[in-house]
């Protein structure tokens, strides 16, 4: 059967993630084995709109996907959240014969390709997030990453905690989702792990469990904080005002994003791309890639958007019983 596009655009948008270059390779290696062209626009909705392409094929890709970043670039556009750029946009495509868009990220970048579709031009989604709080998806792109990458950290800091006798107060990314500080506080038998899905009790879910850890002697604290759910720096200044103690605060930030993709990014990545190709070519539209029980569906963007996402309750349980006291 004919492939309902000949010429499609892939893009990356809002924040990076690691795997971002594996799915990009995915797409252009997956557009070569259907037989359809496939061009770069570099610097997301932005370089949609400024007519901002390089036509890709496997060399151009080749030996990227172990690397972090993104070699499209990426950007937030204002101007694309208005109708003239979205008009502009769609323009573009028309310019350089693009029958269809993949766009790589997150929740702003999927509806953004809503608004594209409205233009007449047939649009893919691929999730990637460190958050992994895409919610018709059980996985992002870039999540694991990050989990590692965040683990390796603390893991380097309780070091240096456990020789002082310390308390570390350590803040990580997930923007308003607490699914990263969870995990990562569930593979590094953290103290505490304060995510936004939860209401703080800062007697309860601090002081107490340090108190209890204290009992049981521990004379080194790891607190998790997710930055969605309030400032470590208060944090901190909470726990030196109720316990005396002299809290070290460490604010990851975006060492979280970068670095060398793990396998399961890398696979997952492959696997997403190429699904979002096969949709296009299948004459789909308006479609967001979805990870579910180990296999790779589409879904409608904007039935994706509407879905609710909480933490993984059965996650949460496990670390209220590692942590010692059951609220």
């Amino acid at each position: 059967m004919a492939n309902a596009v000949k010429r499609i655009g892939v893009l990356t948008s809002g924040g990076d993630a690691p795997g971002m270059n594996a799915a990009i390779r995915s797409v252009v290696r997956a557009c070569t084995y259907m037989g359809i062209e496939c061009v770069g626009i570099r610097r997301g909705y932005n370089g949609l709109i400024n007519g901002d392409f390089v036509v890709l094929k496997n060399g151009n890709v080749a030996h990227i996907i172990n690397r972090g970043g993104t070699m499209l670039y990426t950007a937030r556009s204002d101007e694309f959240r208005t109708l003239e750029g979205q008009k502009k946009a769609a323009a573009t495509c028309k310019l350089l014969g693009l029958d269809g868009i993949v766009s790589i990220g997150g929740d702003g970048s999927f509806r953004g390709l809503v608004e594209l579709a409205k233009q007449g031009i047939s649009v893919v989604g691929v999730p990637a997030t460190i958050d992994n709080d895409i919610v018709c998806t059980d996985y992002t792109i870039g999540y694991d990453t990050a989990a590692n990458t965040a683990v390796e950290a603390i893991d380097r800091l309780r070091d240096t905690m456990q020789s002082h006798e310390r308390c570390s107060v350590v803040e990580v990314m997930g923007r308003n989702a607490g699914h990263l500080a969870l995990y990562v506080g569930l593979a590094t038998g953290a103290t505490a792990v304060l995510v936004p899905e939860k209401p703080l009790d800062f007697d309860g879910d601090v002081i107490d469990r340090i108190r209890q850890a204290r009992l049981a002697g521990n004379t080194h604290f790891m607190i998790i904080v997710a930055e969605g759910a309030g400032s470590a720096i208060e944090i901190g200044k909470g726990i030196h005002e109720e316990l005396g103690l002299d809290p070290r605060v460490t604010i990851l930030g975006h060492i979280q994003r970068g670095g060398t993709p793990s396998a399961r990014d890398r696979v997952m990545a492959s696997r997403m791309g190429y699904q979002a190709v096969k949709a296009l070519a299948e004459g789909k539209t308006n479609r967001v890639i979805c990870a579910r029980a180990g296999q790779m569906v589409d879904i409608d963007i904007t039935e994706g958007l509407s879905m609710k996402k909480g933490l993984n309750e059965q996650q949460y349980e496990v670390l209220q019983a590692m942590t010692g006291i059951d609220n």
